[in-house]
């Protein structure tokens, strides 16, 4: 790892701010005192919300950490498209006998509100979803002794991170669970992701800031591929969805090694962007008719989703899942960790047998 990452953490692990719910204090604060960089998801919390986690996780925690921002959304360019998406969605309204949610909640998920309070008071490391910060804000976060970390998915997202100053770039594969972290929402791009390894080549030979790799690494052996591809780090979320410390919903957490859920896929159903979860009834049903509309339709669907997981129903829920959740392990985070560095030990050993001399 580069030496600034390596005076983030012990391990070259980086546990994924998963927002929602499942990367709150109790898990990050097990990451990072097991040797790993743990985060904080501060994507739909309120600006005082996410303050609190953070003296929480102080509380908890003996070493460095990171917090994730979601980046403001450009307007919608189309409204009409919920309202026909709300249309279909009523049929669900009333099966969970609850009202469908406000898609003009909130456009801007209170970035500059966050931002303020991390430069204010800096935590180790912020990341970006969803977009580059601007170089203003960057530098702002470099003076204040903070690494920052741009979510990309392409080498040209890597490229405009590194010029606008980031320290690093998180490399999203098409494998990862969760939202696709696109910089521009482009509907005709839809399914055309690229595979984690060959988009870590790409962006190695593109750019000279570390990289940390992220998309359906589940063991040590794929962490020491993603390495060997050019990544300093390796950053796993469904990994830790079942950890006890990891505040997912337990139907969440079953559904991840439960045979009626046999496969993932890309889906706008439950947020307007796509991401990857488990095949449920409401992605079947709802999938092919939502719109690209972040984050009207997450606030829209809200509601539903709550209720469904109230009612013990996972078939309505968001079960977001990278490729590899079938080899979800449920271990304590501690123990997690160890595996993993010694799996990818073990691996790196392998290699080094099998290497010319």
């Amino acid at each position: 790892m580069s030496s600034a990452l390596t005076d983030l953490c012990r391990y070259p692990i980086v546990q994924a701010p998963m927002a929602g719910g499942a990367s709150g204090p109790q898990l990050a604060a097990a990451v990072v005192d097991a040797g790993g960089l743990g985060f904080l998801a501060a994507g739909y919390k309120t600006a005082d919300g996410m303050y609190n986690e953070i003296k929480q996780l102080r509380r908890l925690a003996g070493g460095p950490f990171g917090v994730n921002l979601f980046m403001p959304q450009p307007a919608l360019a189309d409204p009409s498209a919920v309202e026909v998406y709300r249309h279909q969605l009523a049929g669900e309204a009333a099966w969970y006998e609850t009202p469908l949610g406000d898609p003009d909640s909130s456009g801007d998920d209170g970035y500059e509100a966050k931002v303020a309070i991390l430069l204010e008071d800096p935590v180790s490391a912020v990341s970006f979803t969803f977009g580059c910060p601007t170089r203003d804000t960057l530098d702002a976060f470099a003076k204040a002794g903070t690494y920052t970390i741009v979510t990309v998915t392409s080498a040209e997202e890597a490229q405009a991170a590194q010029w606008a100053g980031a320290d690093a770039v998180c490399v999203q594969g098409v494998e990862a669970g969760g939202h696709q972290s696109t910089h521009r929402d482009d509907p005709q791009a839809d399914h055309t992701g690229t595979g984690l390894l060959t988009l870590v080549t790409q962006v190695r030979e593109t750019v000279q800031i570390p990289i940390i790799a992220a998309g359906g690494l589940m063991r040590g052996s794929q962490i020491a591929a993603a390495l060997a591809a050019g990544a300093d780090a390796a950053q796993l979320g469904t990994a830790f969805l079942v950890c006890p410390e990891s505040g997912a919903h337990l139907l969440h957490k079953q559904a991840l090694t439960n045979p009626l859920f046999v496969r993932t896929e890309l889906t706008r159903a439950f947020s307007g962007r796509p991401a990857r979860g488990l095949v449920n009834r409401f992605v079947r049903e709802h999938g092919p008719y939502a719109p690209a509309a972040y984050p009207q339709v997450h606030y829209l669907t809200t509601g539903l989703r709550q209720a469904a997981a109230k009612a013990g129903d996972a078939q309505g829920m968001a079960l977001w899942a990278g490729q590899g959740h079938r080899m979800a392990r449920e271990l304590p985070v501690g123990e997690l960790i160890e595996l993993l560095a010694a799996e990818l030990e073990a691996a790196r050993a392998a290699l080094s047998m099998r290497s010319p001399r």
